[in-house]
């Protein structure tokens, strides 16, 4: 079987491996932190499930059955739990930041060892450093737009930004607060009396790294 026509199939097996860690990832959440009320919805349950498997496939198209792509996997599990957690309770833990920080830390270094991209490793170290700080002076400049978590939150993306390359940093950074912008607006728009402080900016900052990661050469 060729590599073209093994695609299909590969991009299909980790859909489906996408749509059977969601419901793990739940579980081990629930049980680790029980604060968050444990296990979702049904409803919830199945729209991010779905959302993984999407998010599995769109990545293994990216980067191929290569050993990246374990890295991004696990970005595309949390952002779709992290952002599940911050809509419905306006809170990013800081043990899943923590967790998206080290095992991909440990996920990027496999890569680099495997591929020889040491220049990858450090742009992604400087990567997350840039994106912590940049975010941590706007939230002290403009603390009702950005929470602490947003700026924890920073470092992990920026570092797997990084990795990929200096362009994706700068866009994901950029389209991070104007999908964030378009989301406060549709969100006072949609429910009266909300301040913009309420919206949850973890999700948008999520969209705009994965879209970067997915659409950058």
């Amino acid at each position: 079987m060729t590599a073209t026509a093994a695609q299909p199939l590969l991009v299909a097996a980790f859909g489906l491996l996408g749509l059977l860690t969601s419901p793990l990832a739940e579980l081990l959440i629930a049980r680790s932190l029980p604060r968050l009320g444990g296990i979702p919805s049904p409803a919830m349950r199945l729209t991010t499930a779905v959302l993984t498997a999407v998010l599995f496939g769109l990545l293994t198209l990216r980067f191929g059955f290569s050993p990246i792509l374990p890295a991004y996997l696990l970005l595309a599990v949390m952002a779709v739990q992290l952002s599940r957690v911050d809509v419905a309770h306006h809170l990013l833990p800081n043990p899943l930041i923590l967790l998206l920080l080290a095992a991909g830390l440990v996920l990027l270094t496999t890569s680099a060892a495997l591929l020889s991209d040491w220049p990858g490793l450090l742009r992604a170290a400087a990567g997350g450093v840039i994106f912590f700080f940049g975010y941590l002076i706007l939230g002290l400049i403009s603390p009702g737009g950005l929470g602490m978590g947003d700026v924890k939150l920073a470092a992990p993306l920026g570092m797997y930004l990084g990795y990929l390359g200096w362009s994706q940093v700068f866009y994901g950074g950029m389209l991070g607060f104007v999908i964030g912008g378009v989301m406060t607006v549709l969100m006072l728009r949609l429910k009266r009396g909300i301040k913009p402080s309420e919206v949850a900016h973890g999700p948008a900052m999520f969209a705009a790294a994965i879209g970067v990661v997915l659409l950058s050469a």
